[in-house]
């Protein structure tokens, strides 16, 4: 067994990434795969709905201290996927990390757990920090959530220019994996315009746009605010019928 590592990333805030990061992990975990889900947005918003506990080691810890392993990381779970949560000193890690040029850093803690997992979902922050770049380096595989907006897809173009510095000076196996669209009302001439843009932006960058978009849906929020999963709160509602379809769009794609 040898773990597929799929960061998650949108220098967009907005845009559903913390929340499409958590049910791809979530919905591959309930599809029977061994899944561990790694937590780099200082905001924090996975481990608070996944009820990580807060008074244990973190990724900071595990980022900043040699002492620290995955080991003393992973919070394991019976019934969703294990998780290792951001930790409140996360925010500082950026500065830090900075000092000691580390892009490297995650990829070597999370090595031993390579073969211990099928997949490893990284979520990342709002921006193209030194914590993007250590996820950017560490993976083999990146999906892009976007919405349909001018503003989300412009995003996608200037990291599609992190990518490639990314693949030409740390991580030369890095592979896009398809761009999907978060938050869409599908009743809105915008919104079915801007997703034939973003079909178009994906071939550009030579990567696919996912056939299943992610309705809007309240029952996302509501969800989170019990710490539970989409599928376990609501499993009936428009997202977790879609990100289901998506779940399983992404794992047929890899048998293409």
């Amino acid at each position: 067994m040898k773990a597929e590592i799929i960061v998650v990333t949108n220098q967009k805030g907005g845009v559903g990434k913390s929340t499409t990061a958590e049910a791809l992990a979530e919905g591959l975990f309930i599809g029977g795969h061994k899944t561990l889900l790694i937590d780099l947005d200082a905001q924090g918003s996975i481990s608070l709905s996944a009820k990580a506990e807060v008074n244990k080691p973190s990724a900071y810890e595990l980022l900043l201290d040699d002492k620290i392993t995955t080991h003393d990381v992973t919070q394991q779970r019976t019934h969703r996927a294990d998780i290792i949560p951001a930790g409140r000193n996360l925010i500082k890690a950026d500065i830090e990390l900075t000092a000691k040029s580390k892009e490297y850093r995650l990829k070597e803690k999370i090595a031993p757990l390579v073969s211990k997992y099928n997949y490893i979902v990284i979520d990342t922050p709002p921006a193209l920090g030194i914590l993007t770049v250590n996820a950017l380096t560490a993976a083999n595989s990146l999906i892009i959530p976007a919405q349909a907006d001018l503003y989300s897809l412009q995003g996608i173009g200037q990291l599609y220019d992190t990518i490639g510095t990314v693949t030409a000076y740390t991580n030369p196996n890095l592979t896009l994996k398809g761009i999907l669209l978060t938050r869409h009302n599908a009743r809105s001439i915008l919104s079915r315009d801007m997703a034939d843009t973003a079909k178009r932006t994906a071939s550009e960058i030579g990567t696919f746009l996912y056939d299943g978009v992610i309705r809007e849906c309240i029952a996302i929020r509501e969800a989170q605010a019990s710490q539970k999963t989409i599928y376990e709160y609501a499993p009936k509602s428009n997202a977790s019928q879609d990100y289901l379809y998506f779940v399983n769009e992404f794992i047929r794609r890899k048998k293409l």
